[in-house]
């Protein structure tokens, strides 16, 4: 999985790379228009080079450089076509705007601003074509334009329809584990309470026959009402639904090492490390709760995305402000099916309830080449 972001990464570079060299050939056949056709066809080259420009500063300036952009443009063809200069319309110019269209129309909020510059851009290259009518081939030019900008349009508006739909698909992904969690919150807190009211009528049954063991009864009465409104605090208050989910108070450490076994009984080996000082109760119910669901994702996601796992590491360790739970799986490449597919919202699932806490989660390629995924929870 390292090697495929490796990958992507490169894919991204290498496209870079090509979409600049596309530009600075336009931009040198605009160079050749100026120095052929006319002094005021310079303008377009220096719109040309503007929209070059406007392109290498497109995710820090993205509306700005695409409004200043159109701004030159439409300046240029008002005044060419006004002093009836037989002009040509620029390419790199063109270019450029298409190139900014697409990033406008995925990226720009709300979408009807996106939507509102898109028909500006359009006006824009329809008045180029007009403005600059070489030899009499305004029409040919407009349907060229208009071409090129369907083009851009509609990448734009697939990649704004695609962004769309990823991120309901993570919306529904954090309200169904904010859901989890509340109905987790319901059985820990009911666990508590009722601690609290079988300590409380074993207080009053031995009040009079021996006073003494009332106050350690009420100390800890004490404590399960303060390890309850700690839970309280610390988990995503929103309401549950009614499921059929298996409800437990929370889980163990015997729990999480089951969970490793099962998975090295019929996959992978799994080495699975308890640290030092780390006990059942050590941690709070939550945050074992938490600690059980990322490590069985992150041994599913080995299991559907890393079929050729060799091996795979598991250990938990306790710092001395934060527990980790570190998970990598080692000697394997991606597969190629799962590889060309989209997803990752098993992530965004534990990053939601590891963030519910205080916690981060970081999922990525290590420095020794294997795939890891780390959960880090504060102790308090």
């Amino acid at each position: 999985m390292g090697d495929s972001k490796r990958l992507v990464y490169w894919i991204r570079r290498l496209s870079e790379i090509a979409m600049y060299g596309w530009l600075g050939l336009l931009l040198l056949f605009d160079l050749a228009l100026g120095l052929s056709v006319g002094p005021l066809q310079w303008l377009v080259f220096a719109c040309g080079v503007a929209g070059v420009v406007a392109v290498a500063l497109r995710r820090r300036f993205r509306v700005q450089g695409f409004a200043v952009l159109l701004a030159l443009s439409f300046g240029t063809s008002v005044l060419i076509g006004a002093v009836g200069f037989n002009g040509v319309p620029g390419m790199t110019e063109t270019g450029s705007l298409l190139i900014l269209l697409i990033g406008v129309l995925r990226h720009v909020e709300p979408v009807r601003r996106a939507a509102a510059l898109a028909c500006v851009a359009l006006i824009v290259l329809m008045w180029e074509a007009h403005g600059r009518d070489y030899q009499s081939s305004s029409l040919v030019f407009a349907f060229l334009l208009f071409a090129g900008w369907s083009t851009a349009a509609g990448v734009g508006g697939y990649l704004r329809f695609q962004q769309e739909r990823r991120k309901e698909a993570v919306h529904s992904v954090r309200r169904a584990e904010r859901l989890e969690l509340a109905r987790e919150l319901h059985d820990l807190v009911a666990h508590h309470i009722t601690g609290i009211v079988v300590q409380a009528q074993a207080a009053r049954t031995v009040a009079e026959a021996k006073p003494e063991a009332v106050l350690p009864a009420l100390d800890a009465i004490a404590t399960a009402g303060t390890d309850a409104l700690t839970s309280m605090r610390r988990m995503v208050a929103v309401l549950r639904t009614e499921d059929d989910a298996d409800r437990r108070p929370g889980v163990t450490l015997a729990d999480l090492r089951m969970l490793t076994d099962r998975f090295s009984a019929d996959g992978p080996k799994v080495a699975f490390e308890i640290g030092q000082g780390i006990d059942d109760r050590t941690l709070p119910p939550e945050v074992m709760t938490t600690l059980h669901r990322v490590l069985q994702e992150a041994l599913t996601n080995i299991r559907k995305h890393a079929s050729r796992t060799a091996w795979v590491e598991a250990d938990l360790r306790r710092y001395e402000r934060a527990v980790v739970l570190r998970v990598r799986n080692y000697g394997t490449g991606p597969d190629p099916r799962v590889s060309r597919l989209g997803g990752g919202f098993g992530l965004v699932g534990m990053a939601e309830r590891v963030e519910a806490l205080g916690g981060r989660l970081y999922a990525g390629p290590s420095p020794e080449g294997a795939w890891e995924v780390i959960a880090e929870f504060p102790l308090t």
